[in-house]
């Protein structure tokens, strides 16, 4: 960590540059995946666990799911976001980002809200992988069945 605690806030990622309280909080979920985002007003710079969003989701779609509540509501470019993200993979990842970055613009302003959930993003998704069942190799997947 720096010397240099003045105007900085300290996070599990390292220090965070700017003001000590961010404008905007938001919890997304999905899967076993859990995202903090965290808005501050700036230039649209995105950092996930303390690095930029397009090192963290090297896969196209996931920038585009990650980005999409921004075009929505037409506030590319507005706001630094500071997102802690943990457990899944990197779809379910991304889709804890893009509800956590849904929740977040809602708290800034609720007039957000009905373009965000036209388009789906307020809901949580909750589907998570389905348990595999005694007798079989899969959750749905039966053994191969012999007739002789």
């Amino acid at each position: 960590m720096s010397e240099n605690t003045e105007n900085t806030t300290e996070t599990a990622t390292g220090t965070l540059p700017g003001d000590n309280h961010p404008i905007a909080r938001g919890t997304g979920r999905r899967k076993a995946a859990t995202a903090r985002v965290y808005f501050r007003h700036g230039t649209g710079k995105v950092t996930i666990n303390g690095r930029s969003f397009e090192e963290y989701f090297p896969r196209a779609t996931s920038r585009m799911d990650m980005e999409s509540p921004f075009a929505l509501t037409e506030t590319e470019g507005q706001f630094d976001v500071f997102v802690n993200v943990k457990g899944g993979g990197l779809t379910g990842q991304a889709g804890a980002v893009r509800h956590g970055i849904t929740r977040a613009l809602i708290a800034l302003d609720e007039a957000h809200r009905p373009v965000l959930k036209a388009a789906g993003f307020v809901t949580r998704d909750a589907r998570r992988v389905e348990r595999k069942k005694y007798g079989q190799p899969g959750a749905r997947r039966r053994f191969q069945f012999s007739k002789r």
